[in-house]
Order: structure tokens, then sequence, then C-alpha cells
């Protein structure tokens, strides 16, 4: 074996998880046990060996699709049939054992009940050339539904929900502030070729906190100050429309932020506020189709200053601030432009879309 593959381990749980599983597994099987062997009368078998297998699951992954009540109690059960009919008809042992494991698991699977302990259900009824129907309800089905009632009792007091119950909200949406929506997850599970062994939602929530993790190792220490424009054009709010029009024509700057002689931020000059004030009745949306191309005139009343036409009530942001904080700002609350902010409340960059764009293309590259 070439010695360059990885390695695949298990994830070890941490240590309370651990000796929550084993003491469960403990008290579950002690349970069955003891109840089986109260009710066995005269039956000289009370306990089968899968049950280890199931308390397992049923202790350590109560979350599984393999450990939940249906397969657990179905799949046993039923593998115990398939495995009686293939020691009654089938005359040899071998093929007896094969026929019986493999017919199990398509049983279970079409049952929607597949259990990993039922192959050796079956196998045990072969290997024990079991001939009695009685031995599939007991204790084949009484040992599954009280490590079933012990699971539900025991995980439901120490903090796992039994039968796993779908979380409402884990499923990742659309709108959401993640990549992946749940029919991208649904699509996803539908086109994988084996049995996954994880709830959707389980996966989803998963999925989820890998992503904001993600975010949080790519995005985290970068600041405004690190992706901004940097001494960006400004205009004095005393100034003439007309020049500053001029001046974002000719520069094709679509925002100026307006600043006094402290280069404090008193508004912002957008083109959508100057053509407005021209007269053009204009949507932010429509700017792009009936702007004014480069040199085009546009008429002002004589006297129009910056001031007359700019926004007032402007959204800054510090330059010290997280720059996947400010991603709402502009995917959900429609912002452009925002200028920059030192801790002296005098400007020192603006952040546009671009820059956004900009930096996340470093993110993903990176």
């Amino acid at each position: 074996m070439p010695s360059n593959l990885p390695v695949i381990r298990p994830r070890l749980p941490a240590a309370t998880e651990r000796l929550r599983a084993v003491f469960g597994a403990m008290l579950g099987v002690l349970l069955t046990a003891a109840l089986s062997l109260w009710v066995s009368s005269d039956s000289a078998v009370w306990l089968i060996a899968p049950v280890g297998a199931s308390a397992v699951l049923v202790f350590t992954a109560p979350a599984s699709p393999l450990a939940q009540p249906w397969p657990v109690v179905a799949g046993n059960t039923l593998s115990a049939l398939v495995g009686l009919l293939c020691a009654h008809w089938l005359p040899g042992p071998m093929l007896a054992a094969a026929l019986a494991v493999g017919l199990a698991i398509a049983l279970m699977m079409l049952m929607r009940c597949l259990h990993p302990p039922g192959g050796a259900v079956a196998l045990l009824m072969v290997l024990m050339h079991e001939q009695s129907l009685a031995f599939v309800l007991f204790p084949v089905l009484t040992n599954s539904v009280l490590l079933v009632l012990a699971g539900m009792v025991y995980n439901s007091l120490s903090g796992h929900p039994y039968p796993h119950r779908v979380v409402a909200g884990a499923m990742p949406g659309t709108g959401q502030g993640v990549r992946v929506s749940e029919q991208d997850l649904r699509a996803a599970l539908k086109d994988y070729k084996e049995v996954l062994d994880v709830a959707p939602d389980e996966l989803a929530r998963l999925l989820r906190r890998a992503e904001g993790i993600a975010s949080e190792r790519l995005w985290g220490s970068l600041m405004c100050r690190d992706i901004m424009t940097p001494e960006p054009v400004t205009a004095d709010f005393r100034a003439p429309l007309s020049e500053a029009w001029g001046q974002m024509q000719r520069m094709q700057i679509k925002a100026l932020p307006v600043v006094d002689q402290n280069r404090q931020v008193t508004g912002i000059l957008t083109q959508g506020d100057v053509l407005r004030h021209a007269g053009h009745d204009i949507r932010v949306s429509e700017l792009k189709s009936l702007a004014p191309s480069p040199g085009a005139p546009v008429q002002f009343a004589q006297g129009v200053t910056v001031g007359d036409a700019m926004t007032r009530q402007v959204r800054v942001a510090s330059a010290t601030s997280q720059a996947l904080d400010l991603l709402p700002l502009f995917s959900a609350q429609g912002h452009h432009h925002l200028p920059v902010i030192d801790a002296d409340k005098r400007l020192v960059g603006i952040l546009t879309q671009t820059d956004l764009v900009r930096a996340l293309g470093r993110v993903i590259r990176s």
C-alpha cells in the first residue's frame, strides 16, 4: 500500500459523550437482559448477541437513521424471519448463511429499516438452524423492543432526543447566508450512491457550521481598511453641482463623499441625486440605462450646489470594522458605497461593491 495515502480515522467524541454512550449501552443491555430473563419462562435463549451491536448504534449514534426505533425493531425481526426461512428451506449451511444475510439486507432496504445488526440476526438463525417462529417473537422481537425503550428513556434524559426528530430550521434555505440551499443538499443526497449514516438535518447543521467556521477563518481578520479604496475623490458641499457632476463624468465615479474642511463626512452625492435634482424622475435601478454618457450635457439651475442635491443621511463604516460584518449592508440593504472613517471621524476611504467582490475573489483563491 502506498505510504502517501491519507489515513482516515474515526472522529473521537468528547469525553463526556463517550461516558454517556458507555453507561447508556451498559444500562440498556442490562435492562433488556433482566426483563427478557424475567419473561423467558422455559426458554433456553433469552438474549441474542446482535443486541450488543444494536446497543452500540442506539446509544452512541442516536441521531443515525440506522439507529432509529423502526430500523432496530423491524430490521432485526424481519432479518430473523429471513434467516429462519433460509435455515428451513436451504440444505447447505454455507449457502443458507450467504443468502440469509443478502436477502435480509435487501428486505431491510425495501422496508426502509436498514440496521447492520440485522445481518448478524439472520446469520445467527442459520447457524443455530432455528426452526421455530416463536424464536422470532422471543427473544428477537422482545429484545429489540426493550432495547429501544431503554434508548428512548436514557438518550432523552441525557440530552439526545430519541427517536431523532428533524430540527425546525436546520435545513439551509436560500437567503440565509449560506451558499448551499436545501434543494442543493437534497439533490446531492439523491445522487449519492452509498448509504449515508447521518440524518439529513444533522448533515445540514454540520454544513452550516462548517461554512461559518470557514467564513470566520477567511474573513475574520479582514478589516474594512484592508479592502477599501483609500483617499477617494471627494466634493465640497459648497461646490457647484455642475462642477461635481463634470468630475463624476470625467472620472466615471458613481458617488462622491461630501466632506467639510476637517474631512468629516456630511453627506454623499450619487448619480441618482444629481439626475433627480436636474429634473430626471429616475430610480437607482435605471441609472445605467438613463445616465448621460461622459460629456453629455445636464442642465442645472443657477447657483445649485452639491449641498442642495446630496443625500445627508449617509451610512459610514469604521476603518477597523470587520469586512464580514459589512456584507449584509451590500447584499440585503442595497448599499453601493460606504464612506470609511477613522477614529477621529475623518474620511480615509470608500468601500464599494467592486471592492467587496475583489476581496471575495482573493478569499476564494486563498
